[in-house]
């Protein structure tokens, strides 16, 4: 499996190593050594597994408490998926990087704790599967506007129209006035 950098260097693409023929594949989703040596000492605590249609926007989340890491992938369909450093003292701070995941590229993204992350579904549908480093909390749960001006991310929305989001996601704060991490 290949770790691959990133322009926000705490966050990875995780590329595995495919071994296919015509009757299927065989690969490594994840290797606590490797990964470890890669991404930073982390223990999984809790895997989620959630199923979206097209045009479905879910972010950009994290917690103030219990804050996650998360690594992400995607068994079925595509997603643009999307990371922002919430780090204060961070010199990449207000950053995004934004990679697509599908069951065809076949790759991962490390998420590191300190991150809003969120993703938009391309694809007709698309299962999205993540291991989180703590506990999900929703009492301390933030989203952050998906359409913030300041973070300016560059989300392929299709026909340039309006992603369906969750009350929650629509009632998101701006960049400036969402709590950082130190």
């Amino acid at each position: 499996m290949k770790f691959i950098e990133t322009a926000i260097p705490d966050v990875k693409i995780i590329e595995p190593t495919v071994f296919g023929d015509e009757r299927g594949f065989f690969m490594e989703t994840f290797r606590t050594e490797r990964f470890n040596e890669n991404c930073g000492e982390q223990v999984f605590v809790q895997e989620n597994h959630s199923k979206s249609k097209k045009g479905i926007l879910r972010g950009l989340h994290y917690q103030t408490e219990n804050t996650q890491g998360k690594l992400v992938r995607v068994v079925s369909g595509e997603v643009f998926d999307v990371a922002v450093d919430m780090r204060k003292n961070s010199p990449t701070f207000g950053q995004w990087v934004g990679v697509y995941l599908s069951a065809e590229n076949k790759r991962q993204l490390w998420v590191p704790e300190g991150f809003a992350h969120g993703f938009y579904v391309t694809s007709e549908e698309a299962e999205f599967v993540y291991k989180c480093t703590d506990y999900y909390n929703p009492s301390t749960e933030i989203s952050v506007k998906w359409d913030d001006a300041e973070l300016g991310v560059e989300w392929p929305i299709a026909d340039a129209g309006q992603p369906s989001l969750s009350a929650k996601d629509e009632a998101g704060l701006r960049f400036s006035d969402a709590p950082a991490f130190e």
